[in-house]
């Protein structure tokens, strides 16, 4: 029981840390949100350049899809590593899945443009253009890695994992645990025939 807690815990572990480089690759490939800043009597005001653009959206699906990606490739490398699971192996694969894509977003967040806008608004210039700070929308993506990793590990499982040997129904021999029987010669235990001819065991006297 030890050990499987052992490895539950260094996949919860690994699956975390594996959660920084998806951060990295979402900030890399999602779509920048243009924003665009205009003062008037001194205050500023910051609005989308694009009002019907779809870069936000864009967003919440990169993180998902990348999400999908990274939990697939963790189920799969758990099970290839260890091809009999348990409970806390699952539990593990899972928690480190969602911890994995908490930090994600977190890294991918701090690695962003600053929070601040109207600062750099104000940095850049009046009616300039720049990205809005990497923001992830539907928080139900955060969700994407475990359920996929857990998917793929138990769809693994299922195809290849090992199986435990059935056991006889009756015993060995088929036979209510009786073994296989020896061929029957026509002769009984005492070494008779079974017939009952004449000069047999079972022959009849004749009447008087």
């Amino acid at each position: 029981m030890k050990a499987e807690v052992r490895e539950a815990v260094v996949t919860a572990v690994g699956a975390t840390i594996a959660g920084a480089l998806l951060g990295v690759v979402w900030w890399w490939l999602a779509p920048r949100v243009p924003l665009v800043g205009e003062s008037a009597d001194g205050n500023w005001v910051v609005y989308l350049k694009d009002t019907e653009g779809e870069q936000a959206i864009g967003v919440d699906g990169t993180f998902t899809l990348l999400a999908l990606a990274f939990g697939a490739v963790s189920g799969a490398a758990v099970f290839l590593l260890r091809r009999r699971g348990g409970v806390p192996l699952v539990v593990g694969l899972g928690v480190g899945g969602l911890l994995g894509s908490l930090l994600a977003w977190r890294t991918g967040v701090w690695l962003g443009p600053g929070q601040d806008v109207i600062a750099h608004a104000r940095e850049v210039g009046k009616g300039v253009t720049f990205p809005a700070p990497l923001k992830l929308g539907a928080k139900g993506a955060l969700l994407a890695w475990p359920l996929a990793a857990l998917l793929v590990h138990l769809g693994l499982t299922a195809l290849f994992g090992p199986r435990d040997p059935e056991p006889y129904p009756h015993g060995p021999g088929g036979q209510g645990g009786a073994g296989p029987q020896a061929p029957h010669d026509g002769h009984d235990a005492h070494g008779h025939d079974g017939h009952d001819g004449p000069g047999g065991p079972y022959e009849k006297s004749p009447r008087a």
